[in-house]
């Protein structure tokens, strides 16, 4: 528990480096091709910056201790965890970047940021086709399968998710049912 705690803080650091340190980075050096001037409404900007480190926060928290590894691949959760957000969008972590970007882009008034954004966006899109998603095809099988039927990648649907009203829970070692409870993540 200890280890994945300690690799979650330090894939933290890489999240605040794309998701904070560039943006203010780029913010800084005002290359701005389309510039944009909101006055005191860019303060709105706060509320999604907000709203998507929580939600950052709590994905960590909930790969450590529901799924039992961490976000990166090379210590994954052993369980496939479809609880809180999950139950909505199958990408919450994700979807908790975009937020902050987006929240920048407001703050810093800046269009360099949301042309990150968008750049940004399309990257974590192609690496959840191509890489993540076949990965957890793989290694969860029919119950992932059931899940991205039901659950959207990006736009989080309205009624959570239930599983047909059971959560199944699937080692992903063992690919056979197990007693009791939540699973991991995606």
């Amino acid at each position: 528990m200890l280890k994945n705690i300690v690799i979650s803080l330090l894939g933290l650091v890489v999240v605040w480096f794309f998701a904070v340190s560039l943006p203010f980075w780029t913010a800084a050096r005002e290359f701005d091709p389309f510039p944009v001037e909101l006055g005191s409404l860019r303060l709105i900007g706060w509320i999604p910056v907000v709203l998507g480190a929580l939600v950052i926060l709590w994905c960590y928290g909930v790969f450590n201790f529901v799924g039992k590894g961490t976000p990166w691949p090379f210590n994954p959760p052993i369980k496939l965890v479809v609880i809180g957000l999950y139950r909505y969008i199958r990408n919450p972590m994700e979807s908790g970047i975009i937020l902050v970007l987006l929240g920048e882009a407001l703050i810093f008034e800046s269009s360099a940021i949301l042309l990150y954004l968008i750049f940004g966006f399309l990257l974590l899109h192609l690496k959840q086709v191509l890489i993540e998603e076949p990965r957890l095809r793989r290694r969860f099988g029919k119950t992932y399968e059931q899940y991205c039927k039901s659950v959207p990648r990006w736009i989080p649907r309205l009624k959570a998710y239930t599983g047909d009203d059971q959560e199944p829970s699937f080692n992903s070692r063992e690919q056979t049912p197990r007693a009791g409870g939540n699973s991991g993540l995606q």
